[in-house]
């Protein structure tokens, strides 16, 4: 019997997610409990492509960018906890609810994406997530989000 994975590397990410440069959004997932609960973190580094215009002199990561590393979290956490590494899964979104951003999130800052499951389970294909981004326990985003992970492509 194999232990239940708990971290998911860079590599193990990209074996779950398609995502690549530049729109992998998610460096480390940890304290990934099944399906359940999932902690991801994102270094946010100024070399990134969406600073260049967002904003010149005042470089802030898009609001829709820290969601979109809130799903890649989920996505993580799912892939990891149904052992769904190198199975082509892609994921869709399908409804963000209940969006709120609190803070600017900067060059520096580690995002940190803390994601609980609120409707999925093992064969169904939507599943429903509410997740919050912080930077040094500060509240920069929160959001509710559904999503379809179809492995048809596989």
């Amino acid at each position: 019997m194999t232990e239940p994975v708990t971290t998911a590397d860079i590599d193990l990410i990209q074996r779950i997610l398609p995502h690549r440069y530049p729109f992998l959004l998610v460096d480390k997932v940890v304290d990934i409990d099944g399906t359940s609960s999932a902690r991801g973190i994102k270094n946010v580094t100024f070399n990134e492509p969406h600073f260049q215009g967002h904003f010149p002199g005042a470089p802030i990561m898009p609001g829709v960018t820290i969601v979109e590393a809130m799903a890649q979290t989920a996505g993580v956490m799912v892939g990891a906890g149904l052992g769904l590494a190198d199975s082509n899964m892609l994921i869709y979104f399908m409804a963000i609810d209940n969006c709120k951003f609190r803070r600017k999130v900067v060059p520096g800052d580690v995002l940190e994406m803390k994601l609980e499951t609120v409707r999925g389970k093992a064969g169904g294909k939507v599943w429903k997530f509410k997740g919050t981004a912080t930077v040094e326990g500060e509240l920069a985003a929160e959001a509710e989000f559904t999503a379809m992970m179809d492995l048809s492509s596989a």
